[in-house]
């Protein structure tokens, strides 16, 4: 199922000999073993060898070793080095901090630095609201993580999350002008993670959660809203479940069905899974049902954590018991953000006429949606390599151009299915191959970033009219208190 791609991908230095069948004889050796060569540089050219940089795709590291030593075998050949490329990539981090005024001059310093910045200080210490017009605090994002949930890799720490959370500062940056930072707290104590990101709050205009296991996820999310005044969002809840909804209102338009009509099952309830039943809900699916490792999820299964017993109550009206495959027959529509392979052809082909099959788990999906594809007339995954790919990218990056634009102090439901529907509406003519904008489309991010800021605006006009109303009140009551007494 799985194709080399860039993420193996390697550059080896070879010296060959400066035959006329040199070039073809390298290209055979890599495809033997099944690598893809994307690049073929001569770097150096002898009377007696020539020098060769040689690029290739690979499924592994493993793979990556068997090209080399394919080359290395050939007569007259020698591997002098190999470059990982995606190492090369991150070497010294991929992000950096550029000043945005130029500091040439003793004016200049006067300005931005002492004595002038005092000025702006003082400022701000009498509205400190204007910490958002005066300072980064308008355009930045914490990428906040404790590194229990990394990728698909587990539990590895806070030094270890470092590159995924450089990479999502820089897809911030790409996608919608947004400044972020890798905030890796080497903690994975919930109460020391709060009280951190809440000292820590007063720099940014937002706080982007990231691989946080659950269900302790659900707990930090909640009491940060709580408690600060800038929005709070768990990319791995809330991103996943604003595409996957997205992605979804295209595939029944695909296929000609209504939400409402639709039995759907979700396995998968950690913190993706339970985001992604919580935006569903509001289409109200004729039925919805929620399944993790343990099976189907109803309301008389015994040890339910608190996130579960949720699910239970919102969830599987008819009270099914079981497994996965039992969940299946019958369904519309299956979302996996699950563990690999764990369905099988009979499992789709026993599901409704048009079906669709969203098999999210990364970098192996639920199934081979080569596989799905002859039993359901819609197939999508978290990979690039497939069409339909499910990428967070769609989401966060023009969420958070919204919010920090409306200057929100909060993030809604409301928010988040506009969000994924200006995604879907990206695509103005869907078919099976294409439910989803490419994530390089440069109009989903302003378009996501217009829905969510709209919203945002009317929800604090309504909250503004509401105080209103209520401060007239007081008024209007004092004055009657007043006039009796």
């Amino acid at each position: 199922m799985a194709v080399p791609g860039p993420g193996y991908a390697i550059t080896a230095r070879v010296e060959a000999p400066p035959s006329a069948t040199a070039a073809g004889d390298l290209a055979v050796a890599v495809g033997r073993v099944g690598g893809v060569m994307t690049a073929f540089d001569v770097v150096e050219s002898r009377p007696d060898s020539i020098i060769v940089d040689i690029s290739c795709n690979a499924l592994s590291e493993r793979h990556a070793e068997e090209i080399t030593e394919a080359l290395d075998t050939l007569d007259g050949v020698r591997v002098r080095n190999v470059s990982d490329r995606t190492f090369l990539v991150h070497l010294g981090g991929k992000i950096e901090v550029t000043p945005k005024v130029g500091l040439r001059t003793r004016e200049d310093l006067s300005r931005a630095y002492t004595p002038g910045v005092a000025r702006v200080c003082q400022a701000i210490a009498r509205r400190p609201d204007d910490a958002r017009r005066l300072t980064i605090k308008r355009n930045t994002v914490a990428v906040v993580t404790d590194g229990s949930a990394v990728l698909g890799l587990g539990n590895l720490g806070a030094a270890a999350a470092m590159p995924v959370m450089e990479g999502k500062a820089a897809l911030f940056k790409r996608f919608a002008g947004v400044d972020a930072w890798p905030v890796c707290l080497d903690t994975q104590d919930t109460e020391e993670i709060i009280r951190t990101v809440e000292v820590l709050a007063p720099v940014y205009g937002g706080i982007n959660l990231e691989d946080i296991a659950a269900p302790r996820c659900f707990e930090i999310e909640e009491r940060l809203r709580a408690t600060l005044d800038i929005p709070v969002f768990h990319d791995d809840q809330h991103g996943t479940a604003v595409v996957v909804l997205g992605a979804l209102r295209n595939a029944l338009r695909v296929v000609g069905k209504r939400a409402e009509d639709c039995r759907i099952v979700v396995c998968g309830v950690g913190a993706a899974g339970s985001a992604i039943i919580r935006l569903l809900l509001p289409l109200q699916p004729a039925d919805l049902i929620a399944v993790d490792v343990d099976g189907i999820i109803h309301r008389e299964r015994p040890g339910l954590h608190s996130s579960l017993q949720w699910v239970a109550e919102q969830t599987n009206a008819d009270g099914r018991t079981g497994d996965v495959h039992d969940a299946l027959p019958g369904a519309d529509v299956f979302i996996g953000v699950s563990a690999p392979n764990l369905l099988h052809a009979e499992d789709v082909k026993a599901m409704a006429h048009d079906a669709i099959v969203f098999a999210l788990a990364n970098p192996d999906p639920e199934i081979d949606p080569g596989v799905a594809q002859h039993h359901a007339a819609v197939v999508a995954t978290g990979r690039s390599d497939y069409p339909n790919q499910i990428n967070n990218v769609l989401a966060f990056p023009g969420i958070f151009r919204g919010l920090l634009d409306a200057q929100a102090r909060t993030i809604t439901d409301a928010m988040l299915l506009a969000a994924s529907a200006a995604i879907a509406d990206v695509v103005a003519e869907p078919n099976p191959l294409f439910i989803v904008p490419s994530v390089f489309d440069s109009t989903v991010s302003p378009a996501v970033a217009s829905a969510v800021r709209k919203v945002s605006e009317a929800e604090g006009a309504e909250l503004g009219s509401v105080q209103a109303a209520l401060d007239a009140g007081a008024e209007s009551a004092e004055g009657v208190t007043k006039e009796e007494t």
